[in-house]
């Protein structure tokens, strides 16, 4: 019962991931590619976790850790770059 809950679960954040995906490459404006990307990474996690349960491992927790992390970072980055121009900004003091 709960492993086809869990399967079932999968297909569904398979067609989000699926949506999220044609949100990114076809969003009308670059705020809306920023909340896509950060949308994927949720799900990635989500997917990752499904899957972790359902194979009955401990072992896939540090990898969902490591794609938050890079979710928040890459999405923190791209909206700075929307708002400034640049990611990094450099004081040239001459």
């Amino acid at each position: 019962m709960i492993q086809g809950i869990l399967i079932w679960s999968l297909v569904f954040l398979s067609f989000a991931i699926f949506a999220t995906i044609f949100r990114l490459i076809k969003g009308p404006t670059a705020p809306d590619r920023i909340q896509a990307l950060d949308a994927l990474g949720i799900n990635i996690i989500s997917g990752v976790a499904i899957f972790s349960v359902f194979i009955r491992s401990t072992a896939f927790f540090e990898v969902i850790l490591l794609i938050g992390i890079l979710s928040f970072i890459g999405t923190i980055a791209f909206a700075r770059y929307i708002e400034r121009g640049v990611v990094i900004e450099r004081n040239h003091s001459e």
